[in-house]
């Protein structure tokens, strides 16, 4: 993703200054603590008169201090980007996140993420939860569709991050899956990250390599719509929330991913990614009640399901 141009400012010393360390002068000119004027200038990020220099450099009277301001941890606002509100009150923010786009920024700076939107919609989002977050409280792939949850307060974050690790939030995805399948079912099998490529989960069987590999407790619950093509289109509820839980269980069990290349699914003509959709999302609302939303196939799943017709 594209980073936000380096915001640089410039200073001057006093002209009646006398002589001092070029840490010292940072830290007072720019008020900062000595410790981060160091790092600034350790990282090349200070230049006295056009030039850098080492932080006992002594830097004159009426010199000109310029330093590369470090980016914000918090999301830059993108009011451009097309990202649809489903819900917002004071407390919550439901929005329908494109395919392509990833959940929140991966290091300071970083553009086109569903927080970067979330902020410039909701500035106070900035402020709640993990800085580059933007106040969401859980996550999608980059190429999975659907529903994301926000809170606009610290209250509401810390509400929901608990309902999340007591398994009470509903989350449904809508995906389909290669074979046919005929009945519904659960995978209850613990993830990893797979030792022999560090983009994919492996689904643990053995209890014994899943202590050794840290594997995190998942349960994904099944059920088929409908069969097309040599496809199944599945509704699925998930439990969990690990890092690529559905695409790895599937192709555990034999039934990828249609378009998911990183867990051997198989392409189909037209799809440029996974098919999964996170069509439903149920949660106990902060101020008491029971609220739950649900997003339709986008366009491009959609013209995949009448494709297979």
């Amino acid at each position: 993703m594209p980073n936000r141009p380096a915001e640089v400012r410039e200073l001057a010393v006093p002209a009646d200054a006398a002589p001092e360390r070029l840490d010292k002068v940072v830290a007072r000119l720019f008020e900062v603590s000595r410790a981060r004027a160091m790092d600034w200038i350790a990282e090349g990020r200070v230049k006295v008169n056009g030039l850098r220099g080492p932080k006992a450099q002594m830097v004159p009277p009426g010199a000109r201090v310029a330093v590369e301001m470090p980016p914000s941890d918090a999301p830059v606002p993108q009011p451009d980007l097309p990202v649809r509100v489903v819900h917002a009150d004071a407390q919550v923010v439901v929005i329908d996140k494109p395919a392509g786009m990833p959940s929140h920024p991966l290091k300071p700076g970083e553009l086109g993420t569903a927080a970067n939107a979330l902020v410039a919609r909701f500035p106070e989002l900035a402020g709640i939860g993990p800085a580059r977050e933007g106040g969401l409280v859980h996550r999608l792939d980059t190429d999975t569709s659907g529903l994301l949850l926000a809170a606009r307060t610290e209250a509401a974050h810390a509400n929901l991050r608990a309902q999340f690790t007591a398994r009470t939030i509903e989350k449904g995805y809508l995906a389909l899956v290669a074979g046919e399948l005929h009945a519904g079912g659960e995978i209850d099998l613990p993830l990893a990250h797979d030792p022999r490529d560090p983009r994919r989960v492996r689904a643990a069987s053995d209890p014994e390599w899943a202590a050794l590999h840290d594997a995190r407790p998942a349960l994904t619950r099944f059920s088929p719509l409908e069969r097309r093509g040599g496809f199944t289109l599945l509704d699925i509820e998930i439990a969990t929330g690990v890092l690529h839980q559905i695409r790895a269980h599937l192709a555990f069990i034999g039934h990828p991913l249609a378009g998911d290349s990183l867990y051997e699914g198989p392409p189909l003509a037209g799809l440029q990614r996974h098919f999964l959709h996170a069509s439903r999302l149920g949660f106990a609302h902060p101020e008491g009640t029971r609220a739950r939303f649900e997003s339709p196939l986008p366009p491009d799943l959609r013209a995949i399901l009448e494709q297979l017709q």
